[in-house]
């Protein structure tokens, strides 16, 4: 008798767009609200398209979870959105990208699959002292893609990077209030130390970070008193939206159809008031969005 995973990969398999249509929707989607800050960038960069988002809040933090369990959540979201005739995925999270992007990859080898990358290169590229703080979940930094491509570039750059687990930030995060004394509490404790140890540039390894970028600086500002020594913030965001617009064009799927209405459509699998209220973060006031549940 075939398993709950194979059912799974053969129904996906089938609904798998062979030939997909530029107006089709690209679907993206996080442990929750973290990657709508993607979901910014894409909309800025990608204007004519139609985007389906859904927040995986039922199972968040994706931090906490194993490989398999975000392979499996992985695999339920995006047959979800195969579903939904969509013609790309995004991964709009690293842990999740981390975990389950070459298995998504090998499953659905019609689909366009973006994943997020660290933000650890442009990074190098940034600092003059050679010394990068990164701040991520404790997943993402202990997954064989971030040892290897850091490893990489410090060999080739000569950049030290210093991982810093942040944990309970996304936890936080989620509780939708951003200048809580929580946030402050933790950022205090994961940022100063990087800065006494010469970092000039940040990366925000997780989605949910931008979020509260204004809150880091906010917290750099503090520990540096008098000192003017500008400190660099990579948000990976903008990145992941120009390579796929390229990866769309080359492939004839870019929707250049200006007059036709957008759709924006958000789905949740837990609390919708969270994912509602973090929705006017990537949307004007002219829109009415609503959160769905989806069980899932």
């Amino acid at each position: 008798m075939p398993n709950t995973q194979d059912q799974l990969s053969a129904s996906s398999l089938q609904a798998e767009p062979k030939h997909a249509d530029s107006n089709a929707p690209v679907g993206v989607f996080d442990s929750g609200i973290g990657g709508l800050s993607v979901l910014k960038h894409l909309r800025e960069h990608l204007p004519h398209e139609d985007f389906l988002y859904v927040a995986d809040t039922a199972f968040a933090p994706y931090g906490e979870r194993s490989n398999e369990e975000l392979i499996e959540r992985s695999m339920k979201i995006t047959e979800f959105f195969l579903q939904q005739k969509i013609k790309a995925l995004v991964i709009a999270c690293n842990t999740a990208t981390a975990a389950a992007v070459a298995e998504l990859r090998t499953r659905y080898p019609n689909l366009i699959i973006i994943g997020m990358e660290p933000g650890i290169k442009p990074a190098a590229a940034r600092s003059a002292s050679k010394i990068v703080g990164v701040l991520a979940t404790r997943s993402t930094l202990q997954s064989e893609k971030f040892h290897r491509l850091s490893q990489q570039l410090s060999q080739e750059t000569q950049t030290q990077f210093i991982p810093q687990a942040c944990v309970g930030l996304v936890n936080q995060i989620e509780r939708g209030d951003l200048q809580a004394p929580a946030i402050f509490d933790l950022l205090r404790q994961y940022v100063p130390p990087l800065l006494d140890q010469g970092v000039d540039t940040l990366v925000l390894g997780c989605t949910h970070y931008p979020f509260v970028e204004q809150q880091i600086r906010e917290v750099i500002r503090e520990h540096q008193a008098n000192q003017t020594k500008p400190i660099h913030i990579i948000d990976t965001g903008d990145a992941v939206a120009r390579r796929l617009a390229d990866l769309l064009e080359k492939q004839g799927l870019l929707n250049t159809d200006a007059l036709s209405s957008k759709i924006f459509q958000a789905w949740t699998t837990g609390d919708s008031r969270t994912l509602q209220m973090a929705i006017g973060f990537i949307s004007s006031a002219q829109e009415q969005i609503s959160a769905q549940t989806l069980h899932l």
